[in-house]
């Protein structure tokens, strides 16, 4: 069996309402899946997270390293695809794009073994996960504060049991956020905040002090992610739990903030830490040190299906009774192709959803979808 083809498909819809983070503006959703074919017809896909037309390019620029290889060989693969960017790119796109194609290939690796990925990442330990809602960016034309206390009140009507929103646009008004979507959704729902490194020390360490008494998970993405000393620092000056990590790409990405204590929550981006193949690296290295895992998702349904695999394998740290369950982010912002390039949509249903249990990551891509979303001169 050898791999024969490797593709990308970049997605593209164009926002009615632009929405902003922190650090970003959303005029449109634009995504990448790739897609590896073999000589049998078995095809896997993956996807990667980040700009989709960068990512495109730099999966098709691996594709002469993978074209005759044996698509079951995950973990050569890996170092050798690594290996041929590293001096390079040992951050960024060159991992992000071969997190797209790691999944793929494991995708791959379970339809010819007839197994979940889950399995053969060693195997489930649940069959669902509770789901927390992430939205409440920053909309064109709406009072913000309302706006996100309204959203996240349908959120918990919904049925979510947790629910994370953005800030990092300015203290005042983001305290003022806080406290509404805190009263709108009462005291039982669990509730994060991400500033998506919008703040800067003194900012971050001001708004976990005055919105300690709300009852926050955890303060996720407080300043910029090359600044570990800082994360240290915010965590040591206000008492919430402080998360971090979707843009630390691979175990050497992830270690200077666990070695500096800087996190109390690690969060690897399946389709941009290095795919399963790295990931179960970073949550063994995370293990060991005693840091949460807690996986990032911010793409289509063949993400979904990755990090639903992934968290399916995941072992409780620690193993007991009543065990400490990963909990899965679903984005709840406005993407039409988000769930409609799978024949068999993966929605949360009361905030919980379901594992899917076929080979591979358990989904079948819809290619109708797929030219319906197509990026223009794509």
């Amino acid at each position: 069996m050898k791999i024969t083809a490797v593709r990308t498909h970049l997605l593209e819809h164009r926002l009615d309402v632009p929405f902003e983070s922190a650090s970003m503006r959303f005029d449109r959703r634009s995504h990448v899946l790739v897609e590896v074919e073999c000589d049998d017809g078995t095809t896997g896909w993956g996807e990667c997270l980040g700009p989709a037309r960068a990512n495109a390019a730099v999966v098709a620029s691996y594709a002469p390293w993978l074209i005759g290889q044996d698509p079951l060989a995950t973990e050569r693969l890996w170092a050798v695809l690594y290996n041929a960017l590293r001096d390079q790119g040992q951050r960024g796109l060159a991992v992000t794009a071969l997190s797209g194609i790691d999944i793929a290939l494991w995708d791959i690796k379970g339809k010819v073994l007839g197994q979940p990925v889950s399995v053969l990442l060693g195997g489930r330990w649940r069959e669902k996960v509770r789901a927390y809602a992430t939205g409440s960016f920053k909309r064109d034309g709406v009072d913000r504060v309302q706006d996100n206390a309204d959203e996240m009140a349908q959120r918990r009507a919904e049925g979510f049991h947790a629910c994370k929103i953005k800030i990092g646009f300015g203290v005042e008004e983001d305290l003022r956020v806080i406290r509404a979507v805190r009263e709108a959704i009462g005291p039982d729902m669990r509730l994060m905040i991400d500033a998506n490194h919008g703040y800067t020390l003194a900012e971050a360490i001001r708004v976990g002090r005055a919105a300690a008494d709300l009852d926050i998970d955890w303060f996720e993405e407080p300043v910029v992610p090359e600044q570990i000393s800082a994360y240290a620092a915010v965590r040591a000056g206000q008492p919430i739990p402080v998360a971090g990590g979707e843009t630390w790409h691979s175990r050497w990405g992830m270690w200077p903030a666990i070695e500096a204590r800087a996190v109390d929550i690690l969060q690897p981006d399946l389709c941009g830490c290095g795919g399963f193949s790295e990931a179960q690296k970073i949550a063994t290295l995370a293990s060991l040190h005693g840091v949460r895992v807690v996986p990032h998702v911010w793409g289509t349904g063949v993400q979904i299906a990755a990090a639903l695999q992934f968290m399916a394998a995941m072992v409780p740290d620690p193993v007991r009774v009543n065990p400490v369950e990963p909990i899965m982010e679903f984005d709840r912002t406005h993407n039409p192709f988000r769930q409609a390039i799978l024949r068999r949509p993966i929605e949360a249903e009361a905030g919980v959803v379901a594992i899917p249990d076929g080979p591979g990551l358990g989904i079948e891509v819809d290619r109708d979808a797929l030219r319906e979303y197509r990026m223009k001169d794509a």
